[in-house]
Protein backbone atom coordinates (compact mmCIF):
# COMPACT_ATOMS: atom_id res chain seq x y z
CA UNK A 1 0.00 0.00 0.00
CA UNK A 2 3.17 2.27 0.49
CA UNK A 3 3.76 1.82 -2.80
CA UNK A 4 0.04 3.38 -3.84
CA UNK A 5 0.63 6.24 -1.52
CA UNK A 6 3.77 7.32 -3.86
CA UNK A 7 1.28 6.92 -7.23
CA UNK A 8 -1.22 9.01 -5.84
CA UNK A 9 0.83 11.53 -3.89
CA UNK A 10 1.83 13.60 -6.87
CA UNK A 11 1.21 17.74 -8.38
CA UNK A 12 -0.85 15.82 -11.09
CA UNK A 13 -4.18 14.72 -11.43
CA UNK A 14 -3.53 10.02 -11.35
CA UNK A 15 -6.26 8.36 -13.56
CA UNK A 16 -6.67 5.11 -11.79
CA UNK A 17 -8.22 2.24 -14.29
CA UNK A 18 -9.66 -1.05 -12.46
CA UNK A 19 -9.87 -3.76 -14.59
CA UNK A 20 -9.72 -7.51 -15.23
CA UNK A 21 -8.37 -9.20 -18.28
CA UNK A 22 -11.90 -11.53 -18.33
CA UNK A 23 -14.23 -8.22 -17.96
CA UNK A 24 -14.97 -7.20 -21.58
CA UNK A 25 -15.85 -3.90 -20.89
CA UNK A 26 -12.59 -3.53 -18.59
CA UNK A 27 -10.22 -4.56 -21.90
CA UNK A 28 -12.37 -2.45 -24.34
CA UNK A 29 -11.62 0.44 -22.40
CA UNK A 30 -7.45 -0.30 -22.98
CA UNK A 31 -7.45 1.71 -26.45
CA UNK A 32 -9.30 4.50 -25.18
CA UNK A 33 -7.01 5.00 -22.30
CA UNK A 34 -3.86 4.94 -24.48
CA UNK A 35 -5.88 7.32 -26.00
CA UNK A 36 -6.52 9.63 -22.85
CA UNK A 37 -2.42 9.01 -21.88
CA UNK A 38 -1.61 10.60 -25.67
CA UNK A 39 -3.94 13.51 -25.59
CA UNK A 40 -2.51 14.67 -22.11
CA UNK A 41 0.97 13.62 -22.28
CA UNK A 42 2.86 14.59 -19.24
CA UNK A 43 0.24 16.76 -17.88
CA UNK A 44 -1.29 13.41 -16.06
CA UNK A 45 -1.07 9.92 -15.35
CA UNK A 46 -3.15 6.89 -16.25
CA UNK A 47 -2.10 3.71 -14.35
CA UNK A 48 -4.24 0.14 -15.14
CA UNK A 49 -4.61 -1.89 -11.88
CA UNK A 50 -5.44 -5.43 -12.54
CA UNK A 51 -7.56 -6.09 -9.94
CA UNK A 52 -6.55 -9.80 -9.56
CA UNK A 53 -3.70 -9.37 -8.71
CA UNK A 54 -4.45 -6.45 -6.64
CA UNK A 55 -7.05 -7.67 -4.73
CA UNK A 56 -6.71 -5.77 -1.18
CA UNK A 57 -6.53 -2.61 -3.08
CA UNK A 58 -9.30 -2.83 -4.63
CA UNK A 59 -11.06 -4.08 -1.61
CA UNK A 60 -9.75 -1.10 0.41
CA UNK A 61 -10.95 1.24 -2.60
CA UNK A 62 -14.74 -0.60 -2.32
CA UNK A 63 -13.99 -1.25 -5.95
CA UNK A 64 -17.23 -3.50 -6.92
CA UNK A 65 -17.89 -2.61 -10.46
CA UNK A 66 -15.69 -3.21 -13.49
CA UNK A 67 -14.13 -0.72 -14.85
CA UNK A 68 -14.12 1.69 -12.19
CA UNK A 69 -12.41 4.75 -12.57
CA UNK A 70 -10.59 7.08 -10.25
CA UNK A 71 -8.90 10.21 -10.34
CA UNK A 72 -6.18 11.31 -7.50
CA UNK A 73 -4.46 14.64 -6.97
CA UNK A 74 -1.64 15.16 -4.38
CA UNK A 75 -3.05 12.22 -2.52
CA UNK A 76 -6.73 12.79 -2.91
CA UNK A 77 -9.57 11.51 -4.49
CA UNK A 78 -11.48 13.83 -6.81
CA UNK A 79 -13.60 11.82 -8.69
CA UNK A 80 -14.82 8.39 -9.36
CA UNK A 81 -16.93 6.65 -11.64
CA UNK A 82 -17.87 2.51 -12.56
CA UNK A 83 -18.59 1.82 -15.83
CA UNK A 84 -17.12 2.30 -19.46
CA UNK A 85 -15.96 6.60 -20.64
CA UNK A 86 -14.97 7.61 -23.58
CA UNK A 87 -12.17 9.15 -24.01
CA UNK A 88 -13.13 12.78 -24.93
CA UNK A 89 -14.95 12.71 -21.18
CA UNK A 90 -12.06 10.90 -19.36
CA UNK A 91 -9.72 14.02 -21.33
CA UNK A 92 -11.98 16.75 -20.17
CA UNK A 93 -12.76 15.66 -16.21
CA UNK A 94 -9.07 15.25 -15.84
CA UNK A 95 -7.97 18.88 -17.76
CA UNK A 96 -10.22 20.12 -14.61
CA UNK A 97 -7.43 18.93 -12.53
CA UNK A 98 -4.33 19.78 -14.09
Amino acid sequence: MSKFGEIIDVNMPVLLDFFTEWNEESTAMHPVLRDVAAALGNKAKVIKIDVDKNKELAEALRVKGLPTFIIYKNGEMKWRHSGPQDADTLIEILQEYI
